[in-house]
């Protein structure tokens, strides 16, 4: 039997509603919905899912893919679909048309289903929700409440904008670390090459003479021989410390541990502190102004965090509003970290002799500056708490530049010591004992 899609007014309370109901024809369904005291203003028939029933061929169109949508592709997608809302187009049409324009793969396999679906009486973002690994919860809120507000090209041009600029912040941090890990990459591959081929070959030379080699030689020739030896530890080391890490992040306490060490990590912490807190008050900025509900917006914030202890501050704020408070004094009273054991132990292992003393001076900083504090407090006061939230991300957003240009700036001439520290202790190793074998040759 089937299915129609309804929207009708409740004559009683005057509500909206939507649902659905079976009838064999679409005369017989209006009977159904006027008989539930509804009047109708809106029917169609819902097309039946055939790709999921038993022994149907796959829906056309559709290709075979592995993984999610790529951040560059769907920032695309939404700029081109904010500009054809803007020119008028019904959102059916403009959704086939850049369904068409995609590369197969899974933004065109989503676009296709939500284009089924829409015609099958679902709104724009409940097909979008649909399509969880195209179009997340913040995507799908924010085209909840544009379609609400009637403000869909709106949202879609601050949708647009959103990810544009976390896009570009992406690109320069990314852009930042490929100098030094491929010259550090390089300079391993370098290294291990003349101590696997060319020290053995000096070895054999000082062998033969049976000197007594000086200390530093003969401490080259040890690391020589350990990578000859064990050459494969040398991929596997980091590779192992990397499935400890995942394997210690599997345990919650463990995860908050390392957001912890990573937050407050020297050099690099306070590059992620400063992104983090950019993208989470742009993403609760743009919800705000999109009229997505605070709690909704700060639960949507919570999870896009990518920080546990970023995810723990915005549950004690959610919390705090519920209980009638305000967003500012709940921001600063729980930015203060807690005492972590498996913070410790990271701080531990990788500052060794230090770091300890380091953890102990900074686990107690606070991962929200005053400044934000202070910005939101003056937000809710004006009743501008959105376009607070901006110029909060667009100040990180600033700082987080200068910060990686700084990074990369030290970098250079950090890497530069430890290359020419690198190849001048190897030549003076080689050196000072052949020097000797000259001068006793002569």
């Amino acid at each position: 039997m089937p299915t129609f899609q309804f929207e009708a007014i409740d004559a009683a309370t005057g509500k909206e509603i939507r649902d659905s109901v079976d009838a064999a024809t679409e005369a017989e369904a209006q009977a159904t919905i006027r008989s539930m005291g509804y009047m109708v203003t809106k029917l169609k028939a819902k097309k039946a899912r055939a790709a999921n029933a038993p022994g149907v061929k796959k829906k056309p169109g559709r290709t075979f893919v592995i993984g999610g949508v790529k951040s560059k592709d769907l920032t695309l997608f939404t700029r081109q679909l904010s500009i054809l809302q803007d020119a008028g187009l019904p959102i059916l049409r403009s959704l086939k048309v850049l369904a068409d324009m995609q590369k197969p793969g899974r933004l065109k396999n989503s676009l296709l289903d939500t284009c089924d679906e829409i015609e099958g009486g679902s709104t724009l973002s409940e097909a979008f929700s649909k399509s969880p690994k195209a179009f997340d919860r913040l995507y799908c809120n924010m085209i909840r409440a544009g379609e609400a507000g009637g403000a869909l090209e709106v949202i879609l041009r601050r949708l647009a904008e959103f990810q544009e600029r976390s896009q570009s912040l992406k690109r320069k941090v990314k852009g930042a670390m490929v100098y030094p890990i491929v010259v550090v990459s390089v300079a391993v591959g370098i290294l291990t090459f003349i101590m696997m081929k060319v020290v053995p070959q000096f070895k054999k030379i000082f062998d033969d003479f049976g000197s007594t080699l000086p200390p530093m030689t003969q401490i080259l020739i040890d690391i020589s021989n350990w990578v000859v030896n064990y050459w494969y530890l040398i991929p596997a080391i980091p590779f192992g410390i990397n499935l400890i890490i995942k394997g210690i992040k599997m345990i919650p306490y463990g995860r908050f541990g390392w957001d912890l060490f990573i937050l407050k990590a020297p050099i690099f912490g306070q590059l992620v502190e400063k992104n983090i807190m950019s993208r989470a008050a742009r993403t609760l900025g743009t919800l705000l102004a999109s009229g997505v509900p605070i709690l909704e917006a700060l639960n949507i914030t919570k999870e896009t965090s990518g920080n546990m202890m970023f995810e723990k501050l915005f549950t004690k704020v959610s919390e705090s509003i519920r209980d009638g408070n305000a967003i500012a004094k709940p921001l600063k009273e729980f930015a203060v970290p807690p005492f972590n054991a498996v913070a410790v132990l990271f701080w531990t292992v990788f500052c060794p002799g230090i770091g300890l003393l380091m953890y102990l001076m900074r686990y107690k900083q606070p991962v929200v500056d005053d400044l934000v504090v202070n910005m939101v407090d003056v937000g809710e006061e004006s009743g501008e708490l959105d376009t607070m939230l901006y110029k909060v991300a667009d100040t990180y957003d600033e700082e987080v530049a200068v910060l990686t240009e700084s990074l990369t700036s030290l970098m250079e001439p950090l890497l530069i010591i430890f290359l020419g520290g690198a190849v001048g202790f190897i030549v003076i190793a080689l050196f000072m004992p052949l020097i000797k074998l000259i001068q006793d040759l002569s």
